[in-house]
């Protein structure tokens, strides 16, 4: 959040955590700095999105000098996502800021030049190819600098995670195409290479956090072993976690955990999002509260919908806060 609005050499200096590596690579990239601050807003969103209905829902203080306070301490599964999906943000941050020509340093990937084939024939290399390798270089260069400082159980693990991360991304990369020709006879194609909506890497590294696997490292420090003899062992696409999570239902900032106190939850679920387990069996509270809803829409010729505003009175559920 510091990096959109310090210049240079000031905002290098006053974002707390970083290395010496990453002070250099940010007075070096200063553009490419304020790019990654501007998309951390994007993989905030979309790490809350996904955790939105669970007691953990990736929520961010603004009291410590990082935004997740001490949670960031822990080596849980929590912090696994959380390490993943912010590598895979700066990757699909850079890459996009390459292709729409807001920085200096890169652009579109140079290597889709001429001619190539895929399952439908031969095509161009044209248009503007997310150059996805040149942030993933930056990612590792930026991003990992910090973890490989020391070599510790912790940094491997988030090692290990930024790299499924980035992964991530590259895995949804498709080949988008435009037709020429007669009438549309797609005679010939010029293609291009585009990342998919970060979405598609929020949703897999999601799914990937519920197969995580608990690891130790193994007797050379340089690799992990499952905790666990009946795991398998871990890909270098899942995510791998140390510890075991805090349950997250009180407030406790040793572990990191904002308690599940005032969270809304769905009184008739049974699910993570119910109001039994959401607020950890300490019951909740009910209002009622009025919302303004679209109704009595009409279609009217051509081509508008009109609507009323209507009040409609909900119920809303809330988890009593901890005794």
């Amino acid at each position: 959040m510091y990096m959109g609005t310090l210049g240079s050499q000031v905002m290098c200096d006053n974002i707390p955590g970083l290395v010496n590596k990453q002070r250099q690579l940010c007075r070096q990239h200063p553009k490419v700095m304020q790019a990654i601050g501007a998309g951390m807003r994007d993989w905030i969103s979309e790490c809350q999105h996904q955790f939105r209905n669970h007691r953990w829902n990736c929520n961010t203080t603004a009291r410590e000098h990082n935004l997740f306070g001490r949670l960031l301490l822990r080596s849980s599964r929590e912090v696994a996502f959380m390490y993943a999906i912010s590598s895979a943000g700066v990757v699909h941050t850079l890459a996009r800021a390459c292709s729409r020509g807001e920085l200096d340093s890169c652009s579109c990937d140079p290597r889709k030049t001429g001619s190539s084939r895929d399952a439908r024939g031969s095509f161009e290399w044209g248009g503007c190819s997310d150059h996805v390798e040149h942030a993933v270089r930056f990612s590792q260069g930026f991003v990992d600098a910090k973890e490989r400082k020391g070599r510790d159980a912790r940094a491997l693990m988030n090692l290990h995670n930024n790299r499924a991360g980035r992964k991530a991304v590259k895995r949804f990369m498709t080949l988008e195409c435009k037709c020429h020709g007669v009438s549309g006879s797609c005679s010939v194609r010029t293609c291009w290479l585009a990342m998919a909506d970060f979405r598609r890497t929020g949703d897999q590294l999601r799914r990937r956090y519920n197969g995580a696997a608990q690891v130790s490292v193994n007797q050379y420090g340089t690799g992990f072993t499952a905790a666990h003899a009946h795991f398998k062992r871990p890909s270098g696409n899942d995510l791998v976690y140390l510890e075991d999570s805090p349950d997250y239902c009180v407030w406790d900032p040793e572990s990191g955990s904002m308690g599940t106190g005032g969270r809304v939850c769905n009184r008739t679920s049974r699910g993570v999002d119910g109001c039994e387990v959401m607020c950890c069996g300490r019951g909740y509270d009910t209002s009622r509260v009025s919302r303004s809803t679209k109704c009595e829409c009409k279609f009217h010729w051509c081509c508008a919908v009109r609507c009323s505003d209507c009040q409609q009175q909900v119920d809303v559920h809330t988890c009593k806060d901890q005794t």
